[in-house]
């Protein structure tokens, strides 16, 4: 039997990632809390995000916006953004001394271009608040006795009075919890890319579209925005999205599926028709300028139509031929890959389990879960971290107002 800690914690957080050091970084503390990492470094998802920069949030600052970036948890979360929401995130480290900007695209990075910046802040909020960081330490067990929780380690025995989990995706954390009654939803991967191995795309990687269509054959799921073909398949957001928001459906068909895409979302058939007819005498293979050039040859290619012809000499079936190309182009999809360093999943704690106030279990009140251990995701642009900021900062909110009880 391991060694049982003669300190009883007012809170012990598992889990040295992102959600876990932002509740350390809010709380009013007088002692007695401590971080349990199981491995040797802490924020390490932080580090690698957004290619070593840090997508910290993005500038969306209406909840009922923010929560359209969710496949799971948009309803859940509405009440907690209007509490602590990208606005308030992006002050939050501002005001700590991390000048952010915003890209074009609304996504938040440090003006440094460094993950290691946002590190440094999370770590010099917990050390100001006498936090102790605890590493190699692995959570095999926990139990809740006399109105105190043990947490069962490789190392020793802690005590605790209330226990904040932010483990991730770790699967011993909730099987642990499964043992105390509390439901959990099965893992499926999120923010995939497709690959395809049809011979349509070779030859193509490296091309982007600006902004595509792309809808799950058979599903109600259509997402659109910058598409871009790799050497293995598709990726971009409207993919990335696609697979978010088609987690469980594409794991349900074992990443075996069509897609149908759209490559020019912004135009119709008759804009089409009133173009041939302006440039009828011009060949079809001196270019689309509404597509890339390699890109819009294949196209002529898959269609079947001469390259050497002009405009005004397709024949019916031909233009037609080009349009559903355009328009409806179909692919088979055969497996997934992991986007980046980044795996994100659909799944975890069941969010009928949660007190969204503070993000406490309903049926253990001294237990707060952050993080990606919820039944939460989102699509890519900050989202992710958002909810971990919120999430955190609500359950550090929460457990100040019981230190002043305790202290």
């Amino acid at each position: 039997m391991k060694e049982i800690s003669n300190t009883i914690f007012n809170v012990l957080i598992v889990g040295g990632g992102a959600s876990s050091f932002f509740c350390t970084s809010n709380l009013s503390v007088n002692g007695r809390v401590a971080i349990i990492e199981q491995s040797k470094n802490i924020l390490s998802k932080v580090k690698v995000s957004g290619g070593g920069r840090c997508n910290v949030t993005n500038d969306v600052s209406e909840p009922e916006d923010l929560i359209k970036n969710y496949p799971r948890g948009r309803k859940e979360l509405l009440g907690p953004f209007f509490k602590f929401n990208c606005t308030n995130t992006f002050s939050w480290f501002e005001e700590r001394g991390l000048k952010l900007k915003t890209e074009e695209d609304g996504r938040v990075f440090p003006v440094s271009n460094d993950s290691q910046d946002v590190i440094d802040i999370l770590t010099r909020e917990t050390l100001k608040n006498k936090i102790q960081i605890i590493k190699e330490t692995k959570v095999i067990g926990l139990d809740y006795k006399n109105d105190i929780w043990h947490i069962y380690t490789n190392r020793e025995t802690f005590l605790c009075k209330n226990i904040v989990l932010g483990t991730g995706s770790s699967k011993v954390i909730w099987e642990k919890l499964k043992e105390l009654n509390v439901s959990i939803v099965e893992s499926v991967p999120s923010l995939f890319t497709f690959k395809i191995k049809e011979h349509t795309l070779k030859s193509l990687s490296g091309i982007s579209v600006e902004n595509a269509e792309v809808k799950l054959v058979g599903s109600d799921i259509c997402q659109s925005g910058p598409l871009l073909i790799t050497h293995e398949g598709l990726s971009g957001p409207a993919i990335l999205k696609s697979s978010a928001f088609g987690a469980r459906i594409l794991a349900q068909m074992d990443y075996q599926f069509s897609i149908r895409i759209n490559w020019l979302p912004q135009l119709t058939e008759k804009v089409i028709f009133e173009l041939i007819r302006s440039i009828g005498k011009k060949k079809v293979s001196n270019g689309f300028h509404y597509l890339p050039q390699r890109l819009w040859l294949k196209i002529l290619e898959t269609s079947n139509v001469s390259l050497e012809k002009n405009w005004a000499e397709l024949r019916k079936e031909e233009a037609q031929s080009i349009l559903n190309n355009i328009f409806h182009m179909e692919l088979q999809v055969t497996g997934k890959s992991t986007f980046k360093e980044e795996f994100v999943t659909a799944g975890g704690i069941s969010l009928q389990e949660i007190n969204f106030k503070n993000f406490s279990l309903k049926k253990y009140p001294t237990i707060y879960c952050i993080g990606e251990m919820l039944d939460i995701d989102a699509v890519t642009g900050g989202f992710n971290f958002q909810a971990c900021w919120t999430g955190g900062y609500l359950a550090a909110m929460d457990l100040n107002l019981k230190f002043q009880d305790y202290n």
